[in-house]
């Protein structure tokens, strides 16, 4: 008989969050395939857990999908964690569940903490429907199309950004989906937890006045609201770039032409070109 591979969530702050599930899931298994032994480490030790546990990231995943595989398959269960939260979500193993479901192997999963979840529902922002964009790119003209790709979502977006690059992405989101609600929820679960709330443009300001920006954060924006001026504007601005108008004059004549501020004809012109 085979194995199974679990799929264990795990604490995003708070050491204690870790499920009764999960700790026996845990306990159990023959061996961990965490994405940083060292952040596992601290968690046993906190739990009183004693079990072997190897790394899986992304720099040695491919190796080492064919050796739990090979475990899996010999008989021994394997349980799957991250660094935090819910193994999966921006983070390694998907190959690994993969090559488990086609080669017949149980898989299941323990549910639990995870920090886009817990940062949507303390948002205050629709929580429904929502649309998660994972890690934001680091570099601006490509997290400027992000931004754009959903910009016309009518969708609660929520993304994961590091400290250093936060204030930068507020200000691509501000720029390119114009000043919604939003909210910066940090250091989740732990003794610092804070959640900012307001619009795009005063999230800025007060990044901009804390100067070093530290901890973890999830953004957490608005969806679009369409209007009837936005969708005659994406009617005329689809057709006009159908037809070789270039994306300047595109923008400055939907933005005349049915009021729309730079910044919105700004984003209905990039996002229908990068489509």
């Amino acid at each position: 008989m085979t194995g199974t591979l679990h799929l264990v969530a795990v604490p995003i702050g708070n050491l204690d969050d870790l499920g009764t599930r999960a700790r026996e899931t845990l306990a159990a298994a023959a061996v961990v395939a965490a994405e940083d032994t060292r952040h596992f480490a601290t968690l046993a030790r906190h739990h009183g857990l004693s079990v072997r546990a190897v790394s899986y990231h992304d720099h040695n995943e491919a190796g080492r999908t064919a050796e739990l595989l090979g475990r899996l398959s010999a008989g021994d269960d394997v349980a799957l964690v991250s660094d935090a939260g819910t193994p999966l979500v921006s983070d390694p193993g998907f190959r690994l569940v993969r090559a488990a479901i086609d080669s017949g192997i149980a898989v299941t999963a323990v549910p639990g903490p995870s920090a886009v979840i817990t940062a949507l529902i303390g948002s205050g922002l629709p929580p429904h429907p929502f649309h998660f964009i994972g890690f934001l790119p680091r570099a601006a003209g490509a997290r400027r199309s992000a931004f754009g790709e959903v910009a016309g979502l009518d969708a609660t977006l929520v993304a994961f950004e590091a400290p250093h690059r936060l204030a930068s992405a507020v200000r691509d989101a501000l720029a390119v989906l114009g000043d919604r609600p939003a909210c910066l929820a940090r250091n989740l679960t732990k003794p610092h937890e804070r959640y900012q709330r307001g619009t795009l443009s005063e999230l800025l300001a007060e990044l901009t006045a804390e100067g070093e920006v530290r901890g973890e954060a999830t953004l957490v924006i608005g969806g679009s609201r369409p209007t009837p001026a936005i969708e005659e504007a994406e009617a005329d601005a689809r057709l006009l770039l159908e037809h070789g108008a270039p994306a300047k004059a595109v923008q400055e004549l939907v933005q005349h032409r049915h009021g729309l501020s730079k910044r919105d004809a700004y984003a209905l012109v990039l996002r229908i070109r990068d489509r």
